[in-house]
């Protein structure tokens, strides 16, 4: 009778025991199931705010193919990224600064046609640093707008410092408001140190937030129509009796490039010995607007223009 207890006993704890094992693999398979959808949850809510290439977009052409180091690509309808290459990688702006120049001038200006006196101050220290003019000279009295054009047109130092001390009483306060627009924009890996785009260690942004600029800035009417000029008159001034006219720098390399179903309708060149050869420029291509930022490409202004055909490549490979 004891012997039959004691089997009795053994059976009960071996069923428990057995009871137990199943109840933990239970609750461990259950908590490996809930990771696992946690993980594909916390994937799908990366996924939505991750930036990536649209997929099965028709574009033929690779990014290792461009001369630029870095560049983005942008069909502005969707604001769809066709192509990238480096995109959050540190460039110097070189004179695209000037796309943000121009845009938070024209942002606080009262009056385009108000004249602004260049003085001697204006000048100061940009021949030194072999700064772009547009041609102005010292004491010159210049209507706003025609400042805006020689800012993004020939890419006209003394044009930017001239609006930034109407502006901000000085190119520093000017900077502040600079980096204070990047900021509102989401530009978050860019930081201005003058308006011109001379070259600083601590003036950089990327391609991609430079598309982030131009996207905005194309948004406002007088931008958009300087940024689009192939050429500009500036009517007589003080200086000029007859007037000045300038030539916008990209069209004048633009000259024996085409696209096939579309055409290139404005942009920003910029190059410095750091910067390489770089562009901003819009196109049109098919019934659609694109944007496309580059940066780095080996050359200089006296080798062929790398920034230039850079885009025509990329804008030519956008089936049409």
């Amino acid at each position: 009778m004891v012997q039959k207890l004691k089997k009795k006993k053994l059976g009960i704890c071996i069923y428990v025991t057995f009871i137990l094992m199943v109840a933990t693999a239970v609750l461990i398979y259950i908590n490996l199931g809930d990771n696992h959808i946690f993980e594909r949850a916390y994937d799908d809510e990366i996924s939505q705010f991750s930036p990536s290439i649209e997929p099965n977009l028709s574009i033929s052409i690779s990014p290792n193919k461009l001369k630029s180091s870095n560049a983005i690509l942008i069909r502005l309808t969707d604001d769809a990224i066709l192509m990238q290459k480096n995109s959050d990688k540190k460039i110097y702006p070189a004179s695209l600064t000037k796309m943000m120049t121009a845009i938070v001038a024209i942002e606080n200006l009262p009056d385009p046609n108000e004249e602004i006196n260049l003085t001697e101050a204006t000048f100061q220290g940009l021949s030194g640093e072999d700064a772009s003019m547009a041609g102005f000279k010292p004491g010159e009295q210049v209507k706003s707008i025609d400042l805006l054009y020689g800012a993004l047109l020939p890419s006209g130092a003394e044009c930017c410092i001239g609006l930034a001390d109407k502006i901000a009483g000085s190119e520093q306060n000017f900077v502040k408001m600079m980096n204070k627009k990047a900021a509102d924009l989401g530009m978050k890996n860019t930081h201005f140190e003058n308006a011109t785009g001379l070259h600083n260690e601590n003036h950089y942004t990327t391609v991609r937030d430079l598309s982030i600029l131009l996207k905005y800035a194309l948004k406002n009417n007088t931008f958009r129509e300087i940024f689009t000029s192939y050429r500009h008159y500036v009517p007589p001034t003080n200086k000029h009796p007859e007037g000045v006219t300038f030539y916008s720098t990209m069209f004048e390399e633009l000259k024996n490039q085409n696209i096939t179903g579309g055409q290139i309708l404005g942009g920003k060149t910029g190059y410095t010995n750091e910067a390489g050869l770089c562009l901003a420029s819009l196109a049109k291509v098919g019934k659609q607007e694109y944007i496309m930022i580059s940066a780095d490409a080996k050359g200089n202004h006296n080798t062929k223009q790398y920034n230039i055909t850079d885009a025509v490549a990329a804008y030519n490979s956008i089936e049409k």
